[in-house]
């Protein structure tokens, strides 16, 4: 006789764990990481080794703490490490970077519940919390293979200050032959990530599809040059890896779509007329905290069920 066995879902076996995706996405990751420290040295390992050492350390001190199960072994630390480290130039000084990694773990992520309870992205939050914090360390930048000239190590400049293709070509800013955060300057390192995840279906690429789209069209309509803005700072970056987080973007499809178009719209209109020459990280944020209302919004009806009418007295 076969017995009925009722237990908390998911009941499918076969469901990708936390840690199957967190591992995909630091593979996902391994080229603009190689790539960073093929073009500013030993110092990007180095500072993507501290931020995720301090990531791991934070989150096990703070699950300690509050007397809470360890989730150390969910990569998910690690990736909002990697990810914090990609978003720092390469000259912040490594307690700079700790500082980013407690915003990041502690206050965004473990303050709030810990993975997938966060409202926003710790990775951003902590950039956004250092830029405000540490301003002239955070916006140091140096050309490529600066070790090889130590005495050139704050000339650089990024593409999005320059906006103009004498400095930088296409070609520069595709391979990451120019100045910016560790892991925003290879365009082909972050695509060819980016189209792994996809392939994976480790993530939807609405949200990327619609970020780029949008950013890209703004600037062809305002006269700008749309591959010069795509292929400059953050923007593979925080499209295919930021703006497609679970816990703090849309769900559905319509929703996902809605979040890549507001943070396309932000983008430009920051990198257009704000004093910041950068805006992605600005609207994933601001984006993060509409996802409540965009998924309200955009829900999918029950097909079939009727919405309950109010009892006028």
């Amino acid at each position: 006789m076969n017995k009925l066995v009722v237990s908390p879902s998911p009941h499918d076996e076969n469901y990708v764990k936390t840690s199957v995706i967190m591992l995909n996405v630091i593979i996902a990751l391994v080229p603009a990481f190689v790539m960073s420290a093929y073009y500013f040295g030993w110092r990007s390992i180095m500072l993507t080794a501290v931020c995720i050492v301090s990531c791991v350390a934070f989150e096990f001190i703070c699950r300690k703490l509050m007397k809470r199960d360890q989730t150390i072994g969910d990569l998910s630390a690690v990736v909002t490490g990697l990810i914090l480290a990609m978003n720092l130039p390469v000259t912040l000084p490594p307690w700079i970077a700790i500082i980013g990694s407690f915003v990041a773990i502690v206050i965004t992520k473990q303050l709030f519940g810990g993975i997938g309870q966060n409202f926003a992205n710790p990775a951003i939050t902590a950039r956004i919390v250092l830029m405000v914090s540490f301003p002239s360390a955070m916006t140091n930048w140096v050309y490529p293979f600066w070790y090889q000239n130590p005495t050139d190590a704050v000339s650089g400049a990024t593409p999005l200050v320059v906006n103009s293709t004498e400095q930088y070509s296409y070609l520069d800013l595709f391979i990451g032959k120019c100045g910016g955060c560790l892991g925003e300057t290879c365009a082909a390192a972050l695509l060819a990530g980016g189209i792994y995840l996809m392939i994976k279906k480790i993530i939807n690429p609405a949200a990327p599809v619609a970020f780029i789209g949008t950013l890209a069209l703004l600037s062809a309509v305002s006269g700008g040059d749309p591959l010069y803005q795509i292929l400059s700072g953050g923007v593979f970056l925080g499209a295919f890896f930021m703006a497609t987080d679970y816990a703090t973007t849309p769900i559905s499809t319509k929703g996902k779509v809605v979040f890549g178009i507001g943070c396309g719209i932000i983008t430009f209109v920051i990198r257009s007329f704000g004093s910041y020459p950068e805006g992605v990280s600005f609207s994933i944020l601001l984006m993060n905290i509409l996802t409540p209302y965009i998924e309200q919004l955009t829900r999918n009806k029950v097909f079939g069920a009727k919405e309950a009418v109010k009892n006028e007295k």
